[in-house]
Protein backbone atom coordinates (compact mmCIF):
# COMPACT_ATOMS: atom_id res chain seq x y z
CA UNK A 1 0.00 0.00 0.00
CA UNK A 2 1.85 3.09 -1.16
CA UNK A 3 0.43 6.63 0.35
CA UNK A 4 2.17 9.63 1.65
CA UNK A 5 0.96 8.55 4.69
CA UNK A 6 3.17 5.39 5.05
CA UNK A 7 6.93 4.68 5.10
CA UNK A 8 8.56 3.87 1.89
CA UNK A 9 12.53 2.93 2.06
CA UNK A 10 13.23 6.45 1.29
CA UNK A 11 11.74 8.33 3.66
CA UNK A 12 8.87 8.80 6.52
CA UNK A 13 5.40 8.96 5.69
CA UNK A 14 3.45 11.79 7.02
CA UNK A 15 2.06 9.87 10.08
CA UNK A 16 5.38 9.07 11.17
CA UNK A 17 6.56 12.24 10.67
CA UNK A 18 4.11 13.97 12.74
CA UNK A 19 4.45 11.50 15.53
CA UNK A 20 7.90 12.62 15.54
CA UNK A 21 8.14 15.95 15.61
CA UNK A 22 5.04 16.57 17.87
CA UNK A 23 6.71 14.77 19.89
CA UNK A 24 9.96 16.37 19.41
CA UNK A 25 8.28 19.57 20.49
CA UNK A 26 6.54 18.24 23.97
CA UNK A 27 9.74 16.34 24.71
CA UNK A 28 11.16 20.10 24.38
CA UNK A 29 8.76 21.17 26.41
CA UNK A 30 8.96 18.86 29.26
CA UNK A 31 12.53 19.51 29.66
CA UNK A 32 12.31 23.18 29.71
CA UNK A 33 9.63 23.03 31.96
CA UNK A 34 11.86 20.78 34.17
CA UNK A 35 15.21 23.45 34.17
CA UNK A 36 13.07 26.12 34.82
CA UNK A 37 12.03 23.80 37.72
CA UNK A 38 15.58 23.60 38.98
CA UNK A 39 16.56 27.06 38.00
CA UNK A 40 13.57 29.37 38.84
CA UNK A 41 11.74 27.22 41.60
CA UNK A 42 9.04 28.99 42.91
CA UNK A 43 8.70 31.87 40.12
CA UNK A 44 5.53 32.46 38.16
CA UNK A 45 7.32 30.89 35.29
CA UNK A 46 7.78 28.21 37.37
CA UNK A 47 4.28 27.54 38.80
CA UNK A 48 2.35 28.09 35.26
CA UNK A 49 5.13 26.04 33.17
CA UNK A 50 5.41 23.10 35.90
CA UNK A 51 1.58 22.87 35.96
CA UNK A 52 1.60 21.67 32.62
CA UNK A 53 4.28 18.64 33.01
CA UNK A 54 1.71 16.00 34.07
CA UNK A 55 -0.29 16.80 31.63
CA UNK A 56 2.17 16.82 28.94
CA UNK A 57 3.83 13.50 30.18
CA UNK A 58 0.48 11.75 30.29
CA UNK A 59 0.00 12.80 26.44
CA UNK A 60 3.57 11.95 25.27
CA UNK A 61 3.12 8.38 26.85
CA UNK A 62 -0.36 7.98 24.80
CA UNK A 63 1.72 9.41 21.55
CA UNK A 64 4.43 6.90 22.39
CA UNK A 65 2.14 3.98 21.86
CA UNK A 66 0.89 5.19 18.76
CA UNK A 67 3.87 6.15 17.76
CA UNK A 68 5.75 2.17 18.56
CA UNK A 69 2.28 0.80 17.32
CA UNK A 70 2.47 2.75 13.89
CA UNK A 71 6.26 1.95 13.49
CA UNK A 72 5.74 -1.93 13.61
CA UNK A 73 3.12 -1.56 11.17
CA UNK A 74 5.08 -0.15 9.11
CA UNK A 75 8.48 -1.92 10.01
CA UNK A 76 9.00 -3.58 6.84
CA UNK A 77 8.74 -0.41 4.82
CA UNK A 78 10.90 2.62 6.34
CA UNK A 79 13.89 3.68 5.39
CA UNK A 80 16.50 1.03 5.97
CA UNK A 81 18.93 1.69 9.67
CA UNK A 82 22.14 3.39 9.03
CA UNK A 83 23.82 0.39 11.37
CA UNK A 84 23.61 -1.41 14.62
CA UNK A 85 24.15 1.37 16.69
CA UNK A 86 21.49 3.53 14.98
CA UNK A 87 19.40 0.55 15.58
CA UNK A 88 20.30 0.34 18.94
CA UNK A 89 20.56 4.12 19.52
CA UNK A 90 16.56 4.21 18.57
CA UNK A 91 15.45 0.91 20.98
CA UNK A 92 17.30 3.00 23.49
CA UNK A 93 15.02 6.34 22.82
CA UNK A 94 12.24 4.48 22.31
CA UNK A 95 12.65 2.23 25.54
CA UNK A 96 13.31 5.90 27.35
CA UNK A 97 10.10 7.49 25.79
CA UNK A 98 8.10 5.24 26.98
CA UNK A 99 9.41 4.23 30.09
CA UNK A 100 10.07 7.38 32.03
CA UNK A 101 6.38 8.24 31.73
CA UNK A 102 5.33 5.07 33.23
CA UNK A 103 7.74 5.62 36.28
CA UNK A 104 6.25 8.77 36.51
CA UNK A 105 2.99 7.27 36.76
CA UNK A 106 3.73 4.42 38.97
CA UNK A 107 5.42 7.24 40.83
CA UNK A 108 2.07 8.92 41.19
CA UNK A 109 0.17 6.02 41.72
CA UNK A 110 2.26 4.93 44.93
CA UNK A 111 1.94 8.69 46.20
CA UNK A 112 -1.55 8.52 46.53
CA UNK A 113 -2.68 11.27 44.55
CA UNK A 114 -5.04 11.18 41.95
CA UNK A 115 -3.57 12.26 38.40
CA UNK A 116 -6.61 14.31 36.75
CA UNK A 117 -5.54 15.89 32.93
CA UNK A 118 -7.40 17.65 30.67
CA UNK A 119 -10.80 17.64 33.37
CA UNK A 120 -10.23 13.63 33.35
CA UNK A 121 -9.42 11.52 36.54
CA UNK A 122 -7.06 8.94 34.83
CA UNK A 123 -5.88 7.83 38.48
CA UNK A 124 -7.78 7.79 41.36
CA UNK A 125 -6.57 9.13 44.52
CA UNK A 126 -6.41 7.04 47.94
CA UNK A 127 -6.19 7.81 51.66
CA UNK A 128 -3.66 5.82 53.99
CA UNK A 129 0.15 5.05 53.89
CA UNK A 130 2.16 6.07 50.58
CA UNK A 131 3.62 3.04 49.24
CA UNK A 132 7.46 3.90 49.23
CA UNK A 133 8.82 0.64 47.78
CA UNK A 134 7.10 2.04 44.28
CA UNK A 135 7.74 5.65 45.06
CA UNK A 136 11.62 5.54 45.56
CA UNK A 137 13.02 3.85 42.68
CA UNK A 138 10.11 5.13 40.19
CA UNK A 139 11.49 8.84 41.09
CA UNK A 140 15.21 7.86 41.00
CA UNK A 141 14.36 6.50 37.29
CA UNK A 142 11.61 9.41 36.27
CA UNK A 143 14.42 12.16 37.11
CA UNK A 144 17.63 9.59 35.94
CA UNK A 145 16.01 8.45 33.05
CA UNK A 146 14.65 11.49 31.66
CA UNK A 147 18.29 13.02 32.24
CA UNK A 148 19.82 9.95 29.91
CA UNK A 149 16.43 10.44 27.95
CA UNK A 150 17.81 14.57 27.06
CA UNK A 151 21.55 13.03 26.49
CA UNK A 152 20.09 10.43 24.29
CA UNK A 153 17.83 12.98 21.94
CA UNK A 154 21.02 15.84 21.51
CA UNK A 155 23.30 12.64 20.44
CA UNK A 156 20.29 11.90 18.35
CA UNK A 157 20.33 15.23 17.00
CA UNK A 158 24.39 15.32 16.56
CA UNK A 159 24.13 12.31 14.63
CA UNK A 160 22.41 13.64 11.82
CA UNK A 161 25.05 16.33 11.54
CA UNK A 162 27.65 13.82 11.29
CA UNK A 163 25.81 11.49 9.07
CA UNK A 164 25.21 14.82 6.83
CA UNK A 165 29.06 15.66 7.01
CA UNK A 166 30.10 11.66 5.90
CA UNK A 167 28.09 12.49 2.83
CA UNK A 168 24.41 10.69 4.18
CA UNK A 169 22.32 13.47 4.65
CA UNK A 170 19.21 11.68 6.38
CA UNK A 171 17.30 14.43 7.33
CA UNK A 172 15.34 14.87 4.56
CA UNK A 173 13.79 11.13 5.71
CA UNK A 174 11.66 12.85 8.53
CA UNK A 175 11.25 15.89 6.69
CA UNK A 176 9.52 14.56 3.70
CA UNK A 177 11.60 16.22 1.36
Amino acid sequence: MTSQYFDNAQRYGRVTRILHWAMALLLGWQFLTTLVKVLLEESVLDEFMWGTHKATGVLLMLLIVLRLGWALYNRKQRPPSLGLAASLGHAALYGLMFCVPLFALLRQYGSGRELTVFGMQLMPGFSGEKIEWLMLPASLFHGWGGWLLLLLIIGHALMVVVHRRQGQDILPRMLGQ
